[in-house]
């Protein structure tokens, strides 16, 4: 499944921002892929941040997540650079974007 979700930057954390992604923990990222994640992108466009993950379920995603130690000290650091997170204590449906229009490709 793909799941499209929106965040927003606070303003002058850009550069920052970017500087945390380009040292995203490997610890990190193989807990992202245990949870089920098979992609994850991000996209900006000034302060605002969408991003697309490819995943199996993404609420055992969440769930799988939600008490990673090294999860939680990411999103701590998050926390200081959005004004708009991602929120691991809810269901997770505050931010995802729904789907309006997809032109599938011709298998």
């Amino acid at each position: 499944m793909k799941v499209a979700l929106h965040t927003r930057l606070r303003p002058s954390t850009v550069d920052d921002y970017e500087r945390a992604h380009g040292q995203v923990p490997a610890e990190l990222m193989a807990a992202i892929r245990r949870a089920g994640a098979t992609e994850w992108s991000i996209w900006r466009n000034g302060l605002d941040l969408f991003h697309v993950i490819d995943c199996e379920d993404y609420q055992r995603l969440l769930a799988d997540l939600r008490d990673v130690p090294v999860n939680i000290e990411w999103q701590a650091r998050m926390d200081g650079l959005l004004d708009v997170a991602h929120d691991y204590s809810s269901d997770g449906s505050a931010a995802v974007l729904p789907l309006v229009w997809h032109l599938g490709g011709s298998e």
